[in-house]
């Protein structure tokens, strides 16, 4: 979705810093990693068909369900590889974001900086991470990355909203998933399956088309 709500100085700096970070060739010294998280509903039917499926046979799901709270998925890939890093919690705040930052730097230990795309949610900042972590770790993890802000209300500028949509197709689909142990079991095993294709991205959107299409 392309939202513009205001194309001012604020918003043309972040978005071409962004476009531009998408530019640079590959360097595995210093990877890219886009980051967000999609909220999940946890539902359990209370209505369940038995009988054994017969071959041919559509298996059918009672429109009846149970609410069994929420979860919180973070969503992260490195688009010009195809790694995605998905960790689903019970929830998205500081302390949950601050170990899934812990988890991408432990996945890049030769790394010289890391650039991470995010939005601009209140917990995602080094503060996050100090409270989590303590003054010394979590100073150290914070400065391992080169943190690139997208405008407010510009989620189309972050390729995790790509991955957010992968997963969903082809993880989530439109099962029934009534618990955070459910989730993160079919999480591993799509997580292991995506990961073993390397499918990345094909970003083509770039600052200088950015200037054309919004004038400016």
């Amino acid at each position: 979705m392309w939202c513009i709500p205001v194309l001012n100085d604020e918003y043309i700096q972040r978005m071409e810093d962004v476009l531009d970070l998408y530019e640079k060739p590959y360097k595995a010294s210093e990877p890219v990693i886009c980051l967000d998280e999609k909220p999940i509903q946890l539902l359990d039917s209370i209505r369940i068909d038995h009988s054994p499926i017969r071959p041919g046979k559509i298996t059918k799901i009672d429109y009846e369900y149970r609410r069994c709270g929420t979860a919180n998925v973070f969503c992260g890939i490195e688009p010009k590889t195809g790694k995605h890093f998905n960790s689903p919690t019970q929830n998205r705040k500081s302390p949950e974001f601050a170990k899934m930052i812990a988890r991408i730097a432990m996945a890049y230990p030769n790394a010289k900086k890391i650039h991470l795309v995010m939005d601009n949610l209140n917990t995602h900042c080094e503060k996050s991470l100090l409270e989590y972590f303590g003054l010394k770790k979590g100073l150290k993890l914070w400065r391992r990355f080169e943190i690139h802000y997208t405008p407010k209300h510009a989620s189309w500028l972050n390729q995790a909203e790509i991955a957010i949509n992968i997963y969903s197709k082809q993880c989530l689909g439109h099962q029934r998933i009534n618990s955070l142990i459910e989730l993160k079991n079919i999480s591993k095993n799509w997580l292991r399956r995506i990961n073993k294709n390397k499918s990345n991205i094909d970003w083509k959107f770039t600052s200088k088309m950015a200037k054309l299409k919004f004038k400016y």
